[in-house]
Formats: C-alpha cells, structure tokens, sequence
C-alpha cells in the first residue's frame, strides 16, 4: 500500500488528530485564560497545558494577575487659585484569582487601554478633589493624606472592576516658577526673622550673664571691703588699747620710780614729729614747736589719757 492509498483511506483519522490538538492550549504562570463558547463565558483556564473543545471554544482572553505600574503626570487647583504639578507612579493588580474576579476583569472593559484610561482619570479626579479643598502652602505637607485619601475612595471603584490599587506613590508636587520664588522669599524672610530671634535672645542670654557676673563681683568686693574695714578697725582698736596698756604700766613703772611721767608724752610728741617726717610723702604739715605750743599739746594727750582711763572705770 503506497503513501497515497494509505492517505485515501485513513484521511479522517489525521483530521481526527489535528483537530484533537487543536484543542490543546498552555496558559503562562501569573496569567489565566478566560474560555467562550459562541461568545458566551465558559470557565476559566489555570496556568500549563490546558484543552478545550475544538472549533466551539475559545479563548477569549489571557488576564493577568501580576502586579501593574503606570505613571501619572497631571495638573490640579488650590483652593487659592494656585496650579499643582503633580508626578506620581501607581501600582495595581488583580484582586485575585478567584473566578467571579477574572470574570469581572474580563469583561468590564473592552481592552486594557480602556481600563486604563479609566483608571488614570480616576485617580485624577480624585486627588484633584482634595486639592481644591487646601491652600497651595499646605500642599507640600500632605503626601501621605493625599494618598490615604485616594486609597479610600479610589479602591472602591476599583473591586467593582475586579483590580485593588496596590500602591500611590506621589514622587513630585511642584508649582508654577513665580509661586516657587514668592514661597523661596517667605522661607528666607522666616530664616532671617528666626535667626535675629535668635541673636536677640543670645545677645539678651549675654547681657544678663555679663550684668550677673557684675552684680556678683561688686557684691564680693564690697563684701572683701567691708570684712577688711572690720579686720583694720579691730587692728586700729588693738592697736590702741595695746598703745594705752604699754603707756599704763610705764607710767606706773615711773611713778614707782618717782620720775615725772610727761617724759612719756615728750617721748611720743618727738616720736610723731619722726613719723610725719618719715612717712609725710612730701606734704606740708604745720605744727607749732613753740614751748607754749607744745605745753597745750601735752594737756590735751594729759586730759586724752584721763579720759581713757575713767572709761574704763
């Protein structure tokens, strides 16, 4: 039997074949294949070699359930009339691999630029909401609120298509280069005011100090003056009660020895001219030497030493 009668003979069991695996079909890991039948949903197909009837079914169309990024580059309004730039990446996937979901991610959408597209005004519109509700000032401070905010209200949308919006990352917020400059002139203006408060209270921190340390220094001295005008009075006032103790005893010592005791007297007005000489420094001092002069200078120590001496009684 040649190849051609064997042909003639047998053709239906190669048909049979090839539409036998025709039928055969692989799903790739991380994706899952939604099968129709006459363009209507069927079942879904896991990931390796999978079957399905030859001719009547179908695959639609292999949903992935990897994790998606897309970046966002769009313009939002203030409540104070001032345009924000903002860049930002999103990251989304699949909700997951559970049957009504890849139902859902199937068939809400015709194609992927439509889900797309959808997504990205979503998102926008969203934080553009938000943004128009705060002042330009307060944009800069607000990543994380920004975030939450679309998160919550974004994720909603997002299960009725079947996806769950992984991650919002917000990686520049800029403005227009003249609101750039007027918020450059208020923080270096708030620098400058900052760094003369400062000054001030340093130089008022210094001042106090130095007028402290001042206080504290006039305070010690008139204290080492005053306990040194103590210790010099008490040296003044021992010295002359030691003068006055010497002077008693050698008066009592001449009268025993019947001399006359104004030889004392003579003895300390002679020793006083001595110590004006020697310690004057040069002034003038006028003392009268005359006899007379020196007779009334006698009566007046005389009537000083018996002053003394009835205090002391």
């Amino acid at each position: 039997m040649d190849i051609r009668q064997w042909l003639s003979e047998y053709w239906w069991i190669i048909v049979l074949v090839i539409i036998v695996f025709s039928g055969l079909f692989t799903i790739n890991q991380g994706y899952i294949g939604v099968i129709t039948m006459f363009g209507k949903y069927r079942r879904v197909a896991r990931p390796g070699l999978n079957f399905k009837i030859p001719i009547l079914e179908h695959v639609f169309r292999k949903v992935s359930i990897q994790n998606r990024s897309v970046e966002l580059e769009f313009q939002a309004v203030t409540a104070d009339q001032a345009n924000v730039y903002f860049k930002s990446m999103l990251l989304y996937s699949v909700q997951n691999s559970e049957e009504e979901t890849i139902k859902k991610v199937a068939f809400k959408f015709i194609s992927d630029k439509d889900l797309m597209q959808a997504l990205i005004r979503t998102i926008e519109g969203n934080i553009r909401a938000y943004v128009a509700t705060k002042k330009q000032a307060e944009i800069l401070g607000l990543r994380r609120e920004i975030v939450e905010f679309v998160k919550e209200h974004v994720d909603q949308s997002l299960e009725g298509w079947g996806y769950h919006l992984q991650d919002l990352q917000i990686n520049d917020i800029t403005f227009d280069k003249m609101i750039l400059d007027s918020m450059s002139k208020v923080v270096a203006s708030n620098n400058l005011k900052a760094a003369a408060e400062n000054e001030g209270q340093a130089l008022l921190i210094t001042k106090t100090k130095q007028a402290e340390a001042d206080g504290n220094a006039i305070k010690i001295a008139a204290e080492a003056e005053k306990e040194a005008a103590r210790l010099r009075g008490q040296g003044v006032a021992l010295f002359r009660k030691e003068v006055a103790s010497g002077m008693t005893e050698a008066a009592e010592q001449m009268k025993q020895a019947n001399l006359d005791t104004n030889v004392i007297l003579f003895s300390m007005w002679t020793e006083a001219i001595k110590n004006f000489a020697e310690y004057g420094k040069g002034n003038v001092i006028f003392l009268d030497g005359s006899p007379d002069g020196m007779e009334g200078t006698m009566k007046q120590i005389q009537a000083l030493m018996v002053k003394q001496a009835g205090a002391k009684q």
